[in-house]
């Protein structure tokens, strides 16, 4: 546990200035700015409300809302009071929600108001929205609070995994393992002036953790409700961003936008990381060169084993293009299951490594071996010890007895001229098992045919890697937290199929 903070709801930077802005929350057309006192005196009126209702220690209590800056409060003040945070995802089916607040137990919930319909009957809320006397305003007093001191391997808060192939996974996450993950963020220099944005939503780890670390620093963030690419390029300029930590595909969106690009200043831009899905070398590129200032990174982490993996070379070797970066303590990651020591899939043991999978003893086992952290990542490690990420274990599939890793075709796609991004997928066949099919969105004013971009593949890449079919979009499908949709996908490509509904060329549609 950190000397600094005694439970992970308790991230206040104390020796700083805590009248510094904390929060500028653009929810509203007129923004509001919350400095990190105001803050830290709601997370304690949060605290001390829900230490009121008689909650056993160690009660899930869950939040359903976009992101705000009462979320954050609300999140570190379930905490503080020695409860459990469930941010939950509300942009899955009903359904699901309902299971996931079941399945967690949770005796409580703060919501919005468009959230709150999703609410299961029989769980008492607290409404964001509600300006009665009954709503959040009325009822959380700012304050003081003595925080709970968590003992070691406390559970601090559950993460629920998407449930794209199955029933969603509760990642039971103690306050320690998350301490100890920030401390390897955030070290001694003073980062207080930096000024950062979220727009990806709360309830995953990459806004979320990025959350703590700027509240364990007394820096400043730019909170966005959710992502639009206009309003969140205007935003970086408005409010002197000097460091982000986004999805790719969050960027990838955000050059399309080429009259706000040319028109804003983002020099004060000085980090930009990536993380949380893959991104390859021609969008990175791209997105480099419409951030120029901004040193790009690519970053790596999981729910289940957090984001303190990697890091820089120990010696000071400049990152490689693509590069993950170098394991933070080389003994806690190894690759298993590839053709030598240097490729494989990625195995981690760190002190973030979660408690378990909840209700869920059979699945744990099978990803937690012998201490170890089974990812599904594949990745190879350069002479240096830099590791790069492959793809996932789970999405190569077979064309023709060849194993295909669909991130490797989507980087050979990105670098055809007329293409801005590319998502593929497998498809049934009979003859090959599977085939790899593309979509594909064209750059602003340009024009592909099919054939066009097989000719390309069949140039640039080993033959079977090429795409079988294409279809030309005008946006790629994005899931709850940001990240392409493959999922959907999948079933597109299978529709597509059925109809013989493939593109032949770009079309107007894509062009323009």
């Amino acid at each position: 546990m950190s000397v600094r903070w005694k439970n992970l709801g308790d991230l206040v930077d104390r020796s700083g200035d805590l009248n510094r802005p904390a929060i500028i929350d653009l929810r509203t057309d007129q923004p509001r700015v919350w400095s990190h006192i105001e803050i830290d005196r709601l997370a304690n009126g949060v605290a001390s409300y829900l230490t009121g209702l008689g909650f056993a220690r160690g009660t899930t209590v869950a939040i359903l809302a976009s992101n705000r800056a009462e979320y954050i409060a609300t999140y570190f003040g379930i905490m503080r009071a020695g409860y459990v945070a469930l941010p939950v995802n509300t942009k899955q089916p009903p359904e699901t929600i309902d299971f996931v607040l079941r399945d967690s137990d949770s005796k409580f919930a703060f919501v919005d108001a468009q959230a709150r319909r999703l609410l299961p009957e029989g769980i008492p809320c607290l409404d964001f929205d509600d300006e009665g006397q009954g709503g959040f305003a009325a009822q959380i007093k700012p304050g003081d609070f003595e925080t709970v001191e968590a003992m070691p391997g406390e559970l601090g808060q559950i993460l629920y995994t998407s449930g794209s192939t199955g029933r969603p996974k509760g990642v039971e996450l103690s306050h320690d393992s998350q301490l100890w993950a920030l401390s390897t963020k955030v070290g001694d220099a003073d980062s207080s002036n930096e000024v950062y944005i979220i727009a990806q939503p709360l309830f995953h780890m990459n806004g979320l953790f990025g959350a703590k670390a700027i509240f364990a620093s007394n820096a400043c963030m730019v909170l966005m409700p959710g992502f639009d690419g206009r309003r969140y390029l205007q935003a970086l300029a408005d409010y002197g961003v000097t460091a982000v930590t986004a999805v790719p595909t969050m960027f990838a969106r955000l050059l399309r936008e080429p009259d706000l690009l040319a028109a804003n200043d983002y020099s004060r831009l000085k980090r930009l990381a990536l993380a949380s899905a893959p991104i390859t070398r021609a969008m990175a590129d791209k997105i480099q060169a419409a951030f120029p200032s901004a040193a790009l990174t690519h970053g790596y982490g999981t729910t289940e084993a957090g984001p303190a993996v990697f890091g820089a070379h120990p010696q000071g070797k400049p990152l490689p293009p693509m590069t993950i970066g170098y394991p933070i303590d080389p003994a806690m990651v190894k690759l298993v299951d590839g053709p030598d020591d240097n490729e494989g899939v990625l195995l981690m043991r760190n002190p973030a490594l979660m408690n378990r999978y909840r209700g869920m003893p059979e699945k744990t086992a099978s990803v937690m071996r012998d201490g170890w952290y089974y990812s599904g990542d594949v990745m190879r490690r350069d002479a240096d010890g830099f590791y790069y990420f492959i793809g996932r274990a789970d999405d190569m599939f077979v064309c023709g007895g060849e194993n295909i890793y669909p991130g490797d075709v989507e980087k050979m796609l990105e670098g055809h001229p007329a293409v801005r991004q590319a998502a593929v997928v497998p498809l049934a066949d009979e003859e090959r098992g599977q085939m790899p099919v593309a979509f594909l969105v064209l750059a602003d004013g340009q024009h592909a045919t099919t054939e066009d971009i097989k000719a390309y593949s069949l140039r640039n890449g080993p033959t079977y890697q090429h795409p079988r079919r294409v279809s030309f979009v005008a946006d790629l499908p994005w899931a709850g937290t940001n990240k392409i949709d493959r999922a959907a996908l999948i079933r597109e490509a299978r529709e597509l199929e059925a109809s013989n509904g493939w593109s032949v060329s770009s079309g107007a549609e894509a062009a323009a």
